[in-house]
């Protein structure tokens, strides 16, 4: 019943077993798919997730065009979820059927360990100890295009086994359509399969060849059945084309600008990122080895290790299947490895690359299933006792499924998860009536899209993205979608003039001087690129964004600590996401704007020329204001002990301003030893332990005198 039977006629033993693996192969994924549709389900994030999930949930909803290479079938499914789901928010609705692809990928693995061993155990194993990863878990409950790949890494498997095992020619030819078909559909979601797809399509052509069933007229068949499965891109020039959508990326109407996004020339084309210098090679692959240990474990490397060591023994059946998925997983680590230009030492980039590893975990899973089943096989032959070796088998497969729901449920129940759905909801109703928001990064840009379209909140506001403006499409597509924003051209840069093309550039300076009439808020952070905005704007604080303000308007100090104060309502304890996870993003930026008032008044009284009583004004309010946002919480952003400290030295250097110096010099030591304590990496280490040793000595010196 193993992988490896005895050696009997090759395609008696495919006829024979077809037949009957096929019906209970098909039972057991329908029980294996009901069983992770549940789990995912039951632990779904109710609104959006973080990352690109807002994006593509919009781009979904408006029917637009993703970022690139687009994900034609990933929005196109998606809408149809929001259409015929008929319950939860729209965010919920699409992660429902991320959760659904991520069930029937997990079928489909069990269907390929089955189909190839006879074995239900390591089906299970491998569909279950995939699934339930944290890795795969968290990413196939949320509205990302992960869930879909791995649907397709399993369905593309399952094929092979089954053009493998086909035992006439007109099974093999249909196989091999079917298969044409589905290589070309995978690439209308994420690109990373194509590594797959060229090492399955040479894989099958030869064993069409080897069979004498490879002939010209077939091989133009396969490509035509293949250039079909690429049909769903038809859907981004018509979108493009068409211009309802009121999220968009990209201009694909031209050749050119469909070539751009199809070969995400804007990220850098197999890049997963542009301009970024990313971590050597051999760190890559082995933090990737390191986490697939962690979320698959070593007894699964070690089952997957087994079923290759087994091949080497002697000839027999379907070693070449495994060999395939071994040589598809090494080729893709070593690719990707290459490509993947994001330093992992920082926690965000490396919770971006880790989802990537998916693709080959999938692989693993399977491998490791076979050879559970090459293993009970062997031990069953040596041991001669069937029916003990055969419930080890199912022990250990039901305790590696079971210890993963255990190890990964509490990290993997989103169901009360609306960080980032508050995150959006506070930013949008801090900002006053009609205003216009300059959107910087991921995190602002595409939860703030989701709220403000999907939900439709805030549709006073206009969002305006500031990197998209640099892009010769965004105005001439997006203008007309936004009739409450003026623009002075058609393309935002520094420098002013007309391009070659014809297009009018501006910069910050006229954007917002056209549009003086309304407030203007930047979110999170200014494009470096353009200062123009100094000539007559300074940024003021407002919560996790700052506001243009024009430059003859002077600065209240107690008029805006009113107004920044309370500006937001945020509940989250501080450092109990994930470092790697958009939540912990999120919740940071909601934490370091309740000091950024402070921050900025500090700051003025440092850098701007004025009268000393104003500037020991300046000085007294960031310190009041630091005071009070030290010791409202008790867990707090470890360099909020840093600008204390500092607060309380400069408050030292004022006379006459109400503060006990001895109180203002054990401040100032206590906090800047709690931050050397805490923050282990700041340059300035030395330096503040040069200035502890004098403070103390100054304290006690105060104290001396006191007591004299």
């Amino acid at each position: 019943m193993g992988l490896y039977g005895d050696g009997r006629d090759l395609s008696q033993g495919r006829a024979t077993r077809a037949g009957p693996r096929r019906s209970k192969g098909l039972r057991g994924g329908i029980a294996v798919f009901a069983t992770v549709a549940a789990v995912f389900t039951v632990t779904l994030p109710p609104s959006v997730p973080g990352g690109d999930s807002g994006e593509l949930i919009t781009a979904a909803y408006e029917l637009g065009v993703a970022h690139p290479p687009g994900y034609p079938l990933f929005t196109l499914a998606a809408k149809l979820a929001i259409v015929l789901f008929p319950f939860g928010s729209v965010a919920y609705r699409v992660n429902l059927l991320c959760g659904l692809f991520g069930a029937v990928a997990a079928s489909l693995l069990f269907f390929t360990v089955f189909r190839l061993s006879g074995s239900y155990a390591g089906g299970i194993l491998a569909a279950g100890v995939f699934s339930f990863s944290r890795l795969t878990w968290q990413w196939s409950i949320a509205a990302e295009v992960f869930s879909l790949n791995n649907l397709f890494v399993g369905l593309l498997m399952a094929l092979t086994v089954h053009f493998e095992e086909a035992a006439t020619a007109q099974e093999r030819s249909k196989i091999a359509k079917i298969g044409a078909f589905c290589c070309g559909l995978s690439l209308c979601n994420q690109h990373t399969i194509i590594l797959y797809v060229l090492c399955i399509i040479p894989w099958i052509l030869f064993r069409l060849l080897k069979e004498k069933e490879l002939s010209l007229g077939s091989l133009l068949t396969l490509s035509l059945y293949f250039s079909v499965g690429l049909l769903p891109y038809l859907y981004l020039p018509i979108s493009s084309y068409l211009n309802q959508a009121r999220w968009t990326w990209g201009d694909q109407t031209t050749i050119l600008g469909f070539l751009t996004h199809f070969l995400r020339e804007e990220y850098g084309t197999f890049s997963l990122a542009k301009s970024e210098i990313g971590s050597s090679m051999s760190k890559i692959l082995l933090s990737q080895f390191t986490n697939m240990r962690t979320e698959l474990s070593f007894n699964i490397q070690a089952l997957a290790v087994w079923a290759n060591i087994n091949l080497a023994r002697k000839d027999r059946p379907n070693q070449t299947l495994v060999w395939l998925f071994t040589g598809m997983v090494c080729i893709y680590s070593l690719f990707f490895a290459w490509r993947a230009n994001l330093d992992l030492s920082k926690p965000l980039f490396m919770g971006v690359v880790e989802r990537f590893w998916m693709q080959s975990n999938a692989v693993v899973a399977v491998l490791a299933g076979l050879g559970l089943s090459t293993l009970v096989s062997q031990s069953n032959r040596v041991l001669n006792s069937g029916i003990s070796v055969r419930c080890l088998e199912w022990l250990s497969a039901m305790i590696f499924v079971i210890y993963q729901i255990y190890s990964n449920y509490s990290i993997c129940d989103q169901r009360t998860n609306y960080v980032i759905d508050k995150f959006a909801k506070n930013l949008l109703a801090s900002m006053p009536h009609n205003a216009i928001i300059l959107l910087r990064g991921d995190l602002p840009g595409n939860s703030l899209r989701y709220m403000h379209y999907c939900e439709g909140l805030r549709p006073d506001i206009s969002l305006v993205d500031q990197e998209m403006m640099t892009y010769e499409w965004y105005l001439p597509k997006m203008s007309k979608h936004l009739p409450g924003v003026n623009f002075p051209g058609n393309r935002w840069n520094p420098v002013e003039g007309v391009l070659p093309s014809g297009m009018v550039t501006f910069n910050l300076y006229h954007f917002l001087e056209i549009n003086k009439q309304k407030e203007t808020f930047v979110c999170i952070g200014i494009h470096e690129g353009d200062p123009t905005w100094k000539k007559n704007y300074s940024l003021w604080p407002w919560g996790s964004c700052e506001k243009l303000v024009p430059s003859e308007i002077v600065f209240n100090p107690e008029e805006w600590i009113e107004r920044t104060r309370n500006i937001y309502n945020w509940t989250e304890e501080y450092g109990r996401f994930d470092p790697s996870s958009w939540e912990s993003v999120a919740n940071e930026e909601m934490w370091q704007a309740r000091m950024k008032t402070a921050f900025f008044i500090f700051n003025l009284a440092e850098t701007v020329n004025m009268p000393s009583n104003a500037k020991a004004q300046l000085y007294t309010h960031a310190y009041n204001l630091y005071k009070e946002i030290v010791y409202l919480q008790k867990k707090h952003p470890v360099n909020w002990h840093k600008n204390y400290a500092i607060a309380c030295e400069r408050m030292l250097r004022l006379q006459g301003r109400g503060a006990d110096p001895e109180v203002l010099l054990s401040e100032t030591i206590r906090h800047f030893h709690l931050y050397t304590r805490k923050e282990r990496d700041d340059p300035q280490l030395a330096d503040i332990s040069v200035a502890l040793k004098h403070l103390r000595k100054e304290l006690q010196s105060l104290r001396d005198r006191k007591n004299v």
